[in-house]
């Protein structure tokens, strides 16, 4: 029963995040204006048959600014969840396998990072160096690669001790063919479940920073610079908000349901559990 409902809980996730994403990539065939185009004898119109989802304070269609706005925070979150995770798995490893003073320096680096509150840091960050994508990759990269380091260090000292590692070491197989060929392997399970959640918390603060105006910047068609644009005319035209909102709902949903399935699927102890 539960491997009945993981696999449908699986399929629903992809399917969801597969319409989202091809959406997204299709923007510039399924959108049916441009999304930066102003027609101000049309602004805060509802939906209607010439615009399914209304238009925009500008006169700007919702539909096909829908379409291209998950370009924007996707591709943002999907490159800052890699190169984090990338800079956290190689300290975490590094750590966790050689240990010592190298452990010891690597961790003090990484709790004075944890240490920091990760919004305010990234607010900070983004402040100061001012909006931009590549100053809103740095933000989300400084304040997230810290944790993710933590949980591989700790997973990479259980493995260290495995006997199959000690055997390899009798063998005489050096650190770097252990590591690549062995540890870092049996870490893709976690790593793979770790980077579906990463991605929906970029998403998130992506939309936290936009809404402030440090994150994605007009006219560039994105969720979280609608949300921020709706502000003025939320009550008289709450579509506004609501379409963009339900947008980034539903995308953090098939994230999270997909990281759900994949975790069930991918531990090792559910498979022992469920064979007992």
């Amino acid at each position: 029963m539960r491997k009945r409902r993981s696999s449908f809980q699986l399929a629903f996730a992809v399917t969801l995040l597969a319409v989202i994403l091809l959406s997204s990539l299709l923007a510039p065939w399924l959108a049916p204006y441009d999304p930066t185009a102003i027609d101000t004898t049309v602004k805060l119109q509802g939906p209607s048959a010439a615009h399914w989802l209304g238009v925009d304070a500008l006169g700007r269609d919702m539909l096909s600014r829908v379409l291209y706005g998950g370009r924007g925070s996707i591709l943002v979150a999907l490159a800052a969840t890699v190169l984090s995770m990338f800079f956290g798995m190689v300290i975490g490893v590094l750590g966790g396998y050689f240990g010592g003073w190298l452990d010891w320096v690597l961790t003090v680096f990484s709790n004075i990072f944890q240490g920091l509150p990760g919004t305010c840091l990234m607010i900070a960050i983004a402040g100061i160096l001012g909006p931009g994508v590549p100053n809103l990759i740095l933000a989300l990269v400084l304040t997230s690669w810290a944790g993710f380091s933590r949980i591989v260090r700790t997973e990479t000292m259980r493995l260290r001790e495995e006997a199959y590692v000690e055997g390899l070491r009798s063998l005489g197989a050096g650190p770097l063919r252990i590591l690549t060929r062995h540890v870092v392997p049996n870490l893709l399970p976690n790593i793979v479940v770790l980077f579906t959640t990463r991605v929906g918390r970029c998403v998130l603060s992506i939309a936290s920073l936009s809404y402030l105006g440090l994150g994605l910047r007009p006219p560039m068609p994105d969720w979280s610079v609608m949300i921020s644009d709706a502000r003025l005319h939320y009550r008289s035209a709450p579509h506004l908000i609501i379409v963009p909102g339900m947008c980034i709902v539903l995308l953090l949903l098939g994230i999270n349901l997909l990281g759900d399935a994949l975790r069930d699927r991918l531990d090792v102890r559910n498979e022992e559990v469920r064979e007992l």
